[in-house]
């Protein structure tokens, strides 16, 4: 195998020095027989900074690659890996589309791994919550340094020295995904899953990135960045958190139903949001592409990113088409009559009646953000976007209206830190189980989730800050019958228009025990081709809600039980009593 090293990125790569060298002097023999072994494919060692050449020596040492590839990132090294790597059966080519790839991976590496993901820290309270005793925490794992080492140990020295056993190389058995905010490292072991492995992405830009917000009064979130301009030519932007899985990326490239709108999209699953001098919140996308759910995803669901992915991108564990195109549940009416699939499994006539899906339900797409057909044109500014409007939500079939508005903001970050969803692929967890998601961070939390809370409560006291407005949606209420009530996707629009003429101030919302909604008739239904019962759609079932405050306050029993900000305790009250007058 080979060690590549990658300059000037924002991929922050675990380094680790072998500890059980007695020496300095011992040590510094090793590294210097090592690198005298190595064979430099491509670059010059000598050329890199001192600290960077350091950090590939100590590596090669630790590691003990057979090459060293070091990446200077133009087109011809790009086509030179994926040659490679085609040659080597790692990516398969789809030829249909241009510079298109395929890669299978191990069905054991199929989606983020959070029972194997640890915060290190000396203080065990720094990384996570100390839950009521006799429960098992589920904010976050954290490893003690100690244990720390001794997983390194057990799984560096040598490592590059394995054989490739499967497509994509892998040791599921033994994946750990560490980060160590004292160093601002960390350690992706055994999985090549993109959450696991995409280290720029959930370690850096999440976990790692979330503590540094911390310590220098920003916010570090996952959420999609989105442009809205209205008939009239006003623009504002929002910034949306949902779980993964849950229509991040739909609403992110939307194409609006509602005549004389315009959606731009910033980004579909990070924002680093920060006040400017004016007190505005401004926000950055600080990732280059998406990184989307494939299953699903259609021209009629989401055109914007069919359009997107039509080029120079890579696919994981999708089906594949005998014309050289790809396969994934929700493409069945876009595929032609006349090709066979072989699904992601390897089965050569895939067929829908096998009961299997063709593609794993968490297959992924990989591709440039600026080839999307509505990327916003200021989606890389330095200066960022100026946020007017943060939206919480998630998978709730049942009890949650289509759209309510926080009273104000420490009741918006009560709505944040109460978030619930369904379980998606995107994980390990199995079933249709309504979780427990604060933020749609709790598989990203840096640190304590009850200081994450009392983090956003600070940032509203941020002096002349002009704050967004906080709301919370829910796209997937289901009838009776198990039915969707809200046909979702391009209609989102309507709920976006509400949320546009609530920041202008407009008085087009009623008070709820829960929050504000919309007043009777004040969502633009014109056009709407689906009949939507709108009474079922924003009912507040008294026993769903008193459920609802009996599950939150177990929860934070639970798991917070020396932890929560006073805030939030009060607002759970508050909500108690409101709903017990409903």
């Amino acid at each position: 195998m080979a060690l590549s090293i990658r300059c000037a990125t924002q991929t922050y790569i675990c380094r680790r020095l072998t500890h059980s060298m007695r020496t300095r002097q011992q040590k510094n023999c090793v590294i210097a027989n090592t690198i005298r072994c190595l064979s430099v494919v491509h670059g010059n060692i000598n050329t890199l900074a001192p600290k960077v050449k350091k950090f590939v020596e100590e590596n090669a040492a630790l590691f003990q690659p057979d090459h060293i590839h070091i990446c200077d990132g133009t087109e011809a090294e790009h086509t030179q890996l994926l040659s490679y790597m085609h040659k080597q059966g790692i990516l398969k080519p789809l030829t249909k589309y241009e510079n298109c790839w395929l890669s299978v991976t191990d069905p054991a590496d199929v989606a983020r791994v959070e029972s194997k993901t640890v915060i290190s820290t000396t203080e065990k309270r720094d990384s996570v919550p100390t839950p009521k005793e006799g429960v098992t925490g589920t904010l976050g794992r954290w490893l003690s340094p100690d244990d720390m080492e001794k997983a390194y140990q057990e799984r560096l020295p040598g490592c590059m020295k394995e054989p490739v056993i499967n497509n994509w190389p892998c040791n599921p058995e033994k994946t750990i995904i560490a980060h160590i905010p004292d160093r601002n490292e960390i350690l992706s072991y055994g999985s090549g899953y993109g959450g696991n492995s995409l280290l720029g992405k959930k370690c850096f830009a999440l976990r790692l990135g979330s503590i540094l917000a911390k310590k220098e009064g920003w916010l570090a979130e996952h959420m999609l960045i989105l442009g809205i301009t209205n008939p009239k030519g006003q623009k504002k932007y929002i910034a949306a958190a949902f779980p993964s899985a849950c229509g991040k990326t739909n609403l992110a490239m939307m194409n609006p139903t509602l005549p004389g709108y315009k959606m731009e999209c910033v980004g579909d699953d990070i924002a680093w949001m920060r006040f400017d001098d004016e007190g505005r919140l401004r926000a950055i996308n600080p990732e280059a592409g998406f990184f989307g759910v494939a299953p699903g995803t259609s021209m009629s669901t989401n055109p914007n990113a069919m359009l997107t992915i039509r080029k120079n991108t890579i696919f994981t564990n999708v089906a594949e088409t005998s014309d050289g195109g790809f396969f994934w549940e929700g493409l069945e009416k876009e595929t032609p009559n006349d090709v066979t699939i072989t699904s992601w499994l390897g089965d050569k006539n895939w067929k829908k009646e096998s009961g299997k899906p063709a593609a794993h339900p968490n297959s992924r797409f990989c591709t440039p953000a600026s080839q999307c057909p509505i990327i916003d044109p200021d989606w890389e500014s330095p200066k960022g976007v100026p946020i007017e409007a943060i939206l919480f939500g998630g998978r709730r079939p049942q009890g949650v209206p289509l759209v309510y508005e926080a009273f104000n903001w420490q009741h918006g970050v009560f709505i944040g830190a109460t978030m619930r969803s369904e379980a998606t692929a995107a994980a390990e967890h199995k079933g249709k189980v309504v979780m427990h998601d604060p933020f749609a961070m709790r598989p990203f939390f840096g640190y304590n989730a009850g200081q994450y809370m009392a983090h956003w409560l600070k940032i509203g006291r941020t002096p002349n800050a002009k704050l967004p407005k906080i709301y919370h949606v829910n796209w997937f209420r289901k009838n009776t019958e198990g039915k969707f009530i809200w046909p979702g996707f391009g209609e989102n629009s309507r709920v976006l228009d509400w949320i546009f003429r609530r920041v202008d101030g407009e008085d087009c919302a009623r008070k709820t025990p829960i929050g504000l909604v919309p007043q009777n008739d004040a969502l633009n239904l014109d056009g709407l081709k689906e009949s939507v019962d709108m009474d079922e759609l924003f009912r507040l079932p008294t026993d769903f809600w008193q459920n609802e405050v009996n599950e939150i306050k177990t929860y934070f029993d639970n798991q917070l039980p020396n932890d929560l900000p006073d805030e939030i305790a009060s607002e759970l009250n508050a909500l108690k009593e409101r709903v017990a007058k409903m």
